[in-house]
């Protein structure tokens, strides 16, 4: 059975034919699914959060570093169905907030802050806390971070569909984008597999290591094919993990891959953000596009815009 969802997204989203360097390639925007809520994250909580109302809870709890932009797009959706977010978060407070943190203190969700050290057991830090407010008489839903479970899935398990439906469909042989919680390459794999295609998914790794990577996603999509009894036979060759391309770390960002960024931008108009999409474009000309006339690989913009802000030293200096 399809979960309902609450249709927050802008869907579908556009194709752009971009030309870089000599080459020419397709460029999914799920940029475009909104303007406060842009990016991968809101096709997920379109589900998501249709769970959060079904459950009447009183509170929504989610984590990701001071730069999430899930977390962002969590605080400012969860306004819409009336329900008051936390933010569990990996950084420091600060009075003069850039990109993400600052929507999340404009739109006024409560934030608790971690060390890198004290993140790693955020889990049942968000647990306990909910026990709290639960002895209070308050319901609360648990979100990981990214809106990576298998109903977030869904998210991108109908983006397959919608893709189907785009007349560039035929002409794509893989698609691939930043892999940070999982949930978007497991619901590209699984949706591809529903619709018994045999593109190729391909996730540049910027936060984990490469069995890391490939255990999440796997994970995910059979906790999804069990939960919601999918009749369908998901080949995992399908999926690649490209690993490398994050040694200088999630937070941190290569002047090599700021280069490519920015003339990126200044020649098409499309900026990348310094966490995801930049370092998978960054694999994507290095892996497709360099010295090809046109790739039959796909780029998904998954969004990330506010993030630069917080980076705006380190891109002007390139």
């Amino acid at each position: 059975m399809i979960p309902k969802k609450i249709n927050i997204a802008n869907l579908p989203t556009p194709i752009q034919r971009v030309e870089f360097r000599g080459s020419k390639f397709l460029i999914k925007r799920d940029d475009y699914t909104g303007t406060e809520l842009s990016g991968n994250k809101i096709r997920k909580l379109d589900y998501i959060l249709a769970d959060v109302k079904k459950r009447k809870a009183d509170y929504l709890f989610t984590s990701g570093g001071d730069q999430s932009n899930h977390a962002r797009a969590t605080a400012i959706a969860a306004l819409q169905i009336g329900v008051k977010v936390k933010l569990f978060l990996w950084g420091r407070n600060t009075n003069n907030p850039d990109g993400n943190l600052f929507f999340n203190k404009l739109v006024g969700a409560e934030i608790k802050y971690f060390s890198k050290s004290e993140y790693e057991n955020i889990s049942s830090i968000m647990v306990d806390e909910s026990k709290r407010l639960q002895k209070k008489g308050k319901k609360v839903y648990i979100l990981p971070s990214g809106g990576s479970t298998p109903l977030g899935l869904w998210g991108y398990i109908n983006f397959m569909n919608e893709l189907k439906e785009q007349k560039e469909y035929s002409k794509v042989k893989g698609i691939l984008s930043a892999y940070g919680s999982g949930g978007t390459a497991a619901g590209l794999l699984l949706g591809a597999a529903l619709l018994k295609s045999k593109v190729k998914i391909y996730a540049v790794n910027v936060f984990d290591d490469d069995h890391f990577a490939r255990e999440t996603i796997t994970q995910l999509v059979e906790d999804s094919v069990a939960d919601y009894n999918l009749k369908v036979d998901v080949n995992y060759n399908n999926l690649i993990i490209l690993d490398g391309y994050s040694k200088e770390g999630y937070k941190n960002i290569e002047k090599s891959k700021l280069k490519v960024i920015i003339e990126l931008y200044k020649t098409t108009g499309i900026l990348l953000d310094p966490t995801y999409t930049g370092k998978a474009f960054y694999a994507y000309y290095h892996e497709f596009l360099k010295g090809r006339k046109s790739s039959s690989i796909m780029f998904l913009h998954t969004g990330g815009l506010y993030g630069v802000f917080s980076k705006r030293k380190n891109y002007l200096e390139v």
